[in-house]
């Protein structure tokens, strides 16, 4: 059986930490509920780094060896979404900085408004197919 080296329980140790802090909640947070029916999804940008290194050093008696290992997480709250009983809501905290970030805010906002437009469409079909009598 070997043993395992310095630096790969230096890895293991700090990875293991990192992943204790960022999971799933960390994204999409746990939901809020409000007493009016009202459900609250916070929702976040988590980004970690990590790096790790090491050196071995021959010596007469034994090997020494050095090393070190980091990382960091940030972790940036984007966004909420609102769920009420009559739809979905995203209510960001930064506005869009890049052509991607606009299309992607428009994009509830455009099915927002086909859906607007099938509705009245299908509405005014409705209007007129009951206004006329049927052909003989």
């Amino acid at each position: 059986m070997s043993q395992q080296h310095p630096i790969g329980e230096f890895t293991t140790a700090a990875l293991d930490s990192l992943r204790s802090l960022v999971d799933v909640n960390t994204i999409i947070g746990d939901p809020i509920t409000a007493a009016n029916g009202v459900v609250i999804l916070p929702i976040s940008k988590v980004s970690f780094g990590y790096a790790s290194g090491g050196s071995d050093l021959p010596a007469k008696t034994t090997e020494l060896f050095g090393g070190a290992t980091g990382g960091g997480v940030t972790i940036q709250p984007l966004a909420f979404l609102v769920i009420t009983k009559d739809g979905v809501e995203l209510l960001q905290l930064q506005s869009a900085e890049n052509t991607g970030d606009r299309i992607v805010n428009a994009v509830p906002g455009l099915v927002d408004k086909v859906l607007g437009l099938l509705k009245k469409d299908k509405d005014k079909n409705k209007e007129n197919g009951a206004n006329e009598a049927p052909l003989e």
